[in-house]
């Protein structure tokens, strides 16, 4: 009986080796910032109760709407994958009592996130971030030093060809006042039926609608920067001179609204100019009341998500990804099972100190281990023979250029400790 292939699901993006090497340098750079800044991990579910984000990330955004992946499971419970991480967060800190104690609650995170949208490079259905929230203080300097571990996060890739785009969306008062105004805006407007019902839900949604008939239309909109509060515009005009001191530069972008309803206050996005349509490779902003909305303390908070799939697109895109592939440090050949047995104690030793081994497995020519060995790129070789067992001596041997040394089997260790330090 013969049986058919099975596929991955489409709009999955899979990372192989020797690709996944470079997927997982980007998501170790990006994370490194945070992790220098005192943000510890939190590892949550990736799906959750679908109340949290109809509730949390909001009704009239595409992502609710559109493109949740929800099923009942067993119980009868509607359960959602995570399309978004801030959400997750914020419900597990108001479950596990974290904003109880010392604030800010800081940690970061990383993982697959859900979201069903029509598959093209750099969008994909499974996709990977890493991202980080500040959670119980409403300071300007966190906001800046949220943002400064993002750009320090593509700084680390080596990405030169983006933008930080920003704005800010106010306090609660600053975007009442607006809603009069936009509202009476919109009600000119000549809209569909389900453009109008999401203009009811959230305003602020048409200026982020693709269609150009609608980029036109929104074009005399009043903007929420010239609604801001006393207080709202003396918090952003302090971010953005943190983010002068620290040498970050930016574009205000009024205009700009992200896909989801939570953000508040200063709000940002990171866009790459060598990535065509999805250009977007991370962004985020504060969230005052999404943790009342998920029923906990009034307390705000500030995060971004960073796109890996998009970002490793973007180092690509630049030639900024370190040339060198994994490679091990010795190619072990044994030939017969008693050389197996000292290959494999041999191995277990070398590993433990940090030394990456490799043996030959199966029962291959000498000559076809020597390929293998080639082709794993390690940086020594080793064969373990009759004579090498009786005589305890090996001959390593240098494979970029076939120098060879005579060594103990005893004294291996200490010999290739020393060699790659170098």
């Amino acid at each position: 009986m013969k049986f058919e292939k099975i596929q991955a699901p489409k709009g999955v993006r899979e990372y192989l080796p020797p690709e996944s090497s470079a997927f997982d340098w980007v998501r170790t750079q990006l994370i490194a910032p945070a992790a220098a800044a005192g943000y510890q991990l939190m590892e949550l579910p990736v799906f959750e109760d679908t109340n949290l984000f109809t509730r949390g990330v909001g009704e009239s955004t595409d992502v609710v709407s559109k493109e949740m992946y929800t099923f009942e499971d067993r119980g009868g419970r509607s359960i959602t994958l995570r399309p978004e991480g801030t959400a997750g967060v914020m419900r597990a800190v108001i479950e596990n009592n974290l904003d109880r104690g010392q604030l800010p609650v800081k940690v970061w995170y990383s993982g697959q996130f859900f979201r069903a949208e029509r598959p093209q490079a750099g969008r994909y259905r499974q996709f990977y971030q890493v991202g980080i929230e500040a959670i119980g203080v409403e300071d300007p300097a966190i906001d800046a030093e949220v943002i400064a571990i993002a750009d320090r996060g593509f700084k680390n890739l080596g990405l030169k060809n983006y933008r930080l785009d920003i704005t800010s969306l106010g306090d609660a008062a600053s975007r009442a006042a607006h809603r009069v105004d936009l509202m009476k805006f919109i009600g000119t407007l000549n809209l569909d039926e389900a453009t109008a019902a999401r203009a009811a839900l959230n305003p602020l949604r048409l200026f982020d609608d693709k269609r150009p008939e609608m980029q036109e239309a929104m074009k005399a909109a009043p903007l929420l920067m010239d609604y801001l509060s006393a207080e709202s515009s003396a918090n952003f005009t302090q971010v953005l001179k943190y983010l002068d001191a620290l040498k970050i530069s930016y574009v205000l972008n009024p205009r700009m609204v992200r896909g989801l309803d939570y953000y508040t206050g200063t709000t940002f996005e990171f866009v790459h100019s060598d990535l065509g349509a999805q250009a977007g490779i991370g962004g985020g902003g504060r969230y005052d009341g999404l943790m009342e909305t998920l029923g906990g303390q009034s307390l705000s908070g500030i995060g971004f998500g960073l796109g890996v799939d998009r970002a490793l697109l973007a180092a690509v895109a630049e030639k900024s990804l370190p040339q060198e592939q994994f490679t091990s440090d010795l190619f072990i050949i044994p030939l017969g099972d008693d050389a197996m047995t000292t290959a494999l104690i041999t191995a277990q030793e070398l590993r433990a100190i940090g030394i990456k081994t490799e043996i030959a497995f199966g029962d291959r020519s000498l000559k076809g281990a020597m390929k293998g060995a080639d082709k794993s790129g390690a940086q020594y070789v080793v064969v373990f023979g009759e004579s090498e067992l009786s005589s305890g001596v090996v001959n390593l041997k240098r494979m970029r250029d076939g120098d060879t040394s005579s060594v103990k089997i005893a004294q291996l260790k200490d010999v290739l400790r020393e060699t790659l330090s170098r």
